[in-house]
């Protein structure tokens, strides 16, 4: 727990005065890139007072000019927070509707243009989060899912949701799958004790939705590219 506690301090040293500083400016100009890059910095800087490495592979494979639906798995709370710092470019992603009323936090995410979603299994609410997704992708921003929907108890892989396939197909949007783990024994499912150690992120080769007849079979192929970036017993 005192590793969780110094990266918690490290991470409030940075974001007061740079919240002071970035999110003003972010709501006078219109721009978020600003208050993106410094969170990334943030980000980063957590994770090397924690004694985690972050091992990044393949993200020369990501398409250069285009929007792109990043898939990965998910192990641990460390998860978003690795990937999104590495992605080229700026991403979206889709979390909690709960979350946007933290303080200071919700608001950035809103600013970020993230997307709430809700998890009542809501019909109406799933197609208002995929039509907001679409319209990320037509203004060229990626958009960042977790394809299992919550972290997996025991690190394997989970059955898939099906929205970010439905979007996928609907918006015709290179899909990448990525592959985590490592994260899976930093910091476990119920647990805030942060561990060193190395992460390891994998992105894929693109998948293009207009290659599968189905959002099944685009299912079953991202599926396949992320179990084999993984470890054999994650692969379920």
């Amino acid at each position: 727990m005192i590793v969780s506690l110094v990266v918690i301090v490290t991470i409030l040293v940075l974001a007061i005065p740079s919240a002071v500083i970035f999110i003003p400016l972010a709501v006078i100009t219109g721009d978020v890139r600003p208050l993106y890059a410094v969170t990334c910095f943030i980000v980063s800087a957590g994770y090397r007072v924690a004694g985690i490495k972050i091992h990044v592979a393949g993200r020369e494979q990501v398409p250069a000019g285009r929007a792109c639906i990043f898939m990965a798995n998910h192990v641990s709370n460390l998860d978003p927070p690795a990937l999104i710092s590495r992605i080229p470019g700026r991403t979206s992603a889709f979390s909690k509707r709960s979350v946007f009323k933290m303080p200071i936090f919700g608001y950035c995410l809103k600013l970020a243009e993230y997307i709430p979603v809700d998890r009542t299994g809501n019909k109406a609410s799933a197609e208002a989060s995929v039509a907001a997704a679409t319209q990320l992708l037509a203004k060229g921003l990626h958009i960042t899912t977790f394809v299992e929907g919550r972290r997996s108890t025991d690190g394997r892989m989970q059955p898939f949701k099906k929205g970010p396939f439905y979007l996928a197909m609907q918006s015709g949007a290179p899909c990448i799958p990525v592959s985590i783990y490592g994260t899976e024994t930093m910091m476990a499912k119920g647990s805030f004790a942060i561990k060193p150690g190395t992460a390891h992120i994998l992105f894929h080769a693109p998948l293009y939705p207009r290659d599968y007849a189905t959002r099944d079979e685009l299912s079953q192929a991202v599926r396949a590219a992320i179990a084999s970036g993984l470890p054999e017993w994650m692969r379920n």
